[in-house]
């Protein structure tokens, strides 16, 4: 400024000097105030367009002296310096003073009064800005042009006003935008109530759509939106404050400046609280359409704070442009913030599956606006290995839970890599879990809790596919349906098998080969075969048809050889029962004897357990053998002892006892007949079972409280019960009792293969002969069918004998009425 006024006074120095000073004194008083000249007095009254006349004829003068170049940048110095000595102090003292104000209303009272002060400092430099833009198009004046130095005075607005604020300054502001954003939504609410229902006539939830709920309640004798009494409301005042103070902002060019950071704040603020009463915890609902109705309600108030709607506010297209940038702001964070938070809450809305599928759904919806995969990953993979993948969980549940997890991140990513991804360690984890295989075949066949998913995904009788197999011309889609995968997608794996991949071939590409699930079914099958004892296979010759459809009919070859063993042993066991049927009373045995016959080779191992059974038994059972050697020549039985079902009536002198047991609980029993105490060591020689074995067994007995101990290593009957035997039926059975496997564990059949006895090893009779009906004849023209397990007649053994002890037997030993029907052995 002290430049421009030396060059004024040089040039006044010659003549005509007088001229030159009048016309750069009338401009100079006339563009800004006279306080920023260091004058006192006033600006001379007088119309404005005389004046305006006025000084145009003394910029007219400058021209001739070619003083019009320097009036812009003396215009800038002047102001710049007022700003910074003058009206910004002057403001911020302003603001000061206000700290200590404690009722809400006074304080925005005060905002508003500092705001209008500086509009009443600043005004003077505005009218002169636009008689400055208006020469300039006249050609009078010579500068950056009108656009330009207007810029250039609100950016020093900017800059020197608010470049840096207070911290009361910044709550100031938020108060009164949070608390105007109220006041708009409860009217909005209200207006909607008016339109259609009264409020007190409104729903919950339709109350709670609104979002005064943040602060008040709208039942109480509290205004929702203001928070005063109803008779003390001054929501009104507050938005024609409002409305004032974004005229005034306008007018300033500082509404982006004072309040986009304040508006950011309360609408991420409410957002945030809105989205965790409404939506936290509720998978079931879609919130999408909810929060895009109540987005709009909030563009409405956002519309009313850049003037939008008002009269004398900007121009439409630069208004259509603010709102369209905060529309986008505000939709980009509700998608990011609602993103987050069903992120965080993945692992339960995958449990959940399918109930809560609308939850997926917003979440796919705005992760295709938003970058939040490899967060979304993070966070899956974190909260799996965290609350699923540890000692504590059973493999059933993580089983199931992977399903789940297929089914709601195939819904999710169409592509499949983000299951791919997340769901690795699970992979991972169930390599390390022995029942993996055991459980997903148990799900597969129905036998497992909660199994329907995996049962209705073998319904569908699909062929498993493996990752690792080649793409067929079939998998390749047409070029126009071609929809490349996600950046994050492995390279190394084809997009079409991803893709294509069911829950059972995903099951099954965890070990890489179907092997593994048929042996398992195969254990688990001869299981079911085992315990049913009563040849129906149904259910079973179901499953075994839709695996064939999953894994291939050779694959189950062997299945369809056990299921065949069943109805073989029915017929056969049919054929002897008629013979003895048909012999005289006194030539029949004591008992019929029912058996399964399996074909070993088929079947998988089976337990080997010494047991030495009564005499009557083992008679029974050569009986049998004797009559399918007649029914199947050159083939003999190699009877199972330890296998088997007893169904027992034990009649005591007070009570008679009904059970079912295992064949050495019944053996036992039965030597009871013949006398009625044994210590542990006897029965342990009778029966050849071990000693410790032999312990777990008799804790049935002593349970049921047939037997009692006593002294310590001596049973012995109990005819009468007595309230001392009673009390001492609580013994605790051992976990291998009845229910469990009649297969060997894999640890059994390695330990049986270390163990090298030349008394177990034999050479099978070899006969040559035809293959069994049903098998397939793969030899050559010059190679004999030698089936060693069939034509040598070693056959595994599941009987079920009934046999009925006479009365007399049942006197011996003072045990008259220990046993007295039957008996089922299997």
């Amino acid at each position: 400024m002290a430049t421009v006024a030396a060059m004024v006074e040089g040039v006044a120095c010659g003549a005509p000097g007088a001229e030159l000073s009048v016309a750069w004194s009338t401009v100079s008083t006339g563009l800004v105030p006279p306080a920023a000249l260091g004058l006192a007095a006033s600006r001379p009254s007088g119309s404005v367009s005389l004046k305006e006349e006025e000084l145009q004829a003394a910029v007219e003068v400058l021209k001739c002296y070619e003083l019009h170049s320097i009036l812009e940048e003396w215009f800038t110095e002047v102001l710049q310096t007022d700003l910074q000595s003058n009206i910004a102090p002057e403001f911020w003292n302003g603001i000061a003073q206000y700290e200590n104000t404690v009722e809400e209303p006074q304080c925005i009272l005060l905002l508003l009064d500092a705001f209008g002060l500086l509009r009443c400092r600043l005004d003077p430099y505005l009218n002169s800005l636009d008689l400055l833009e208006k020469w300039t198009q006249m050609g009078l004046l010579l500068g950056t042009g009108s656009q330009g130095l207007r810029e250039k005075v609100y950016t020093m607005f900017r800059a020197i006003l608010f470049f840096s604020t207070t911290k009361t300054f910044q709550e100031m502001i938020q108060q009164f935008y949070g608390r105007t954003f109220k006041i708009y939504m409860h009217q909005q609410r209200k207006k909607k109530g008016d339109e259609g229902m009264s409020e007190s006539s409104m729903s919950e939830p339709e109350l709670d759509q609104g979002d005064l709920e943040e602060g008040g309640s709208p039942e109480g004798q509290e205004c929702a939106g203001c928070n005063s009494a109803k008779e003390l409301c001054w929501c009104s005042v507050a938005l024609e404050q409002f409305q004032q103070l974004s005229e005034i902002l306008h007018r300033l060019n500082l509404l982006e400046r004072v309040s986009a950071d304040a508006v950011t704040t309360i609408l991420h603020r409410m957002i945030e609280e809105r989205m965790e009463r409404r939506c936290r915890g509720e998978y079931e609902k879609s919130f999408l359409t909810e929060f895009q109705e109540w987005i709009e309600k909030v563009i409405g108030w956002l519309s009313k704070v850049f003037l939008q709607e008002s009269p004398t506010g900007p121009t439409a297209p630069e208004a259509s442009s603010t709102l369209r940038r905060w529309r986008c702001h505000v939709q980009r964070f509700f998608y990011r913030i609602y993103a987050s938070m069903r992120i965080e809450e993945l692992f339960s809305i995958i449990r959940d599956f399918p109930e809560s599928k609308p939850a997926i759904e917003d979440l796919k919806y705005c992760l295709e606006r938003t970058n939040q995969r490899q967060q979304l990953l993070s966070s899956l993979k974190a909260a799996l290995e965290t609350r699923l993948l540890h000692p504590g969980v059973n493999t059933s549940d993580i089983i199931t839970l992977y399903i789940s997890a297929i089914k709601a991140l195939r819904e999710l990513d169409s592509s499949m890599v983000i299951l791919e991804v997340a769901c690795e360690p699970i992979r991972r984890y169930l390599r390390t879990r022995e029942d993996t295989v055991r459980q997903i075949v148990a799900g597969l066949t129905g036998d497992a809790e909660g199994s329907g998913d995996l049962a209705h995904e073998l319904s569908k009788a699909d062929p498993v596919t493996l990752e690792n197999g080649q793409e067929s011309d079939d998998d390749i889609c047409e070029p126009e349906d071609w929809v490349p995968d996600p950046v994050d997608a492995d390279p190394g794996k084809s997009s079409s098998k991803r893709r294509s991949s069911d829950i059972i071939s995903l099951l099954v590409s965890i070990y890489g080969s179907k092997d593994l699930f048929i042996n398992e079914y195969r254990t688990l099958l001869a299981d079911r075969l085992l315990h049913q004892f009563n040849y129906s296979a149904e259910r079973e010759i179901r499953n075994v048809e839709l695996l064939k459809l999953r894994f291939g009919e050779a694959q189950m070859h062997y299945c369809e050889v056990m299921l065949k063993d069943m109805a073989d042993s029915r017929r056969i066991n049919a054929n002897i029962r008629d013979e003895e049927e048909r012999l005289p009373e006194e030539e029949r045995p004591p008992f019929s004897l029912i058996a399964v016959i399996l074909s070993s080779e088929f079947w998988p191992t089976l337990k080997e357990e010494k047991l030495e059974l009564p005499e009557q038994i083992k008679e029974a059972m050569e009986a049998y053998s004797k009559r399918y050697e007649k029914l199947k020549a050159m083939r003999t039985l190699s009877w199972k002892h330890h296998l088997g079902l007893v169904t027992l009536d034990v009649e005591l002198a007070d009570r008679t006892l009904s059970l079912s047991v295992s064949p050495v609980h019944a053996a036992v029993l039965l030597h009871f007949q013949s006398k009625s105490s044994w210590s542990l060591e006897e029965l342990s020689e009778v029966l050849k079972v071990p000693v410790a074995s032999l312990r777990r067994k008799m804790a049935l007995w002593l349970q049921q409280g047939v037997l009692r101990e006593e002294p310590p290593g001596t049973f012995s009957v109990i005819e009468e019960e007595q309230p001392r035997d009673r009390a001492d039926k609580v013994v605790l059975l051992d976990s291998d009792e009845e229910g469990d496997s009649a297969m060997a564990s894999q640890a059994d059949q390695k330990e049986e293969e270390l163990q090298v006895s030349p008394q177990w090893s034999h050479s099978p009779r070899k006969v040559k002969g035809e293959p069994p009906e049903g098998l397939d004849h793969h030899g050559g023209p010059d190679r004999s069918w030698v089936p060693v397990s069939w034509l040598s007649a070693k056959m595994a053994f599941s009987a079920i004998p009934k046999m009925k002890v006479r009365r007399e037997q049942a006197q011996q030993q003072n045990c008259n009425s220990l046993l007295r029907a039957f008996i089922s052995i299997n």
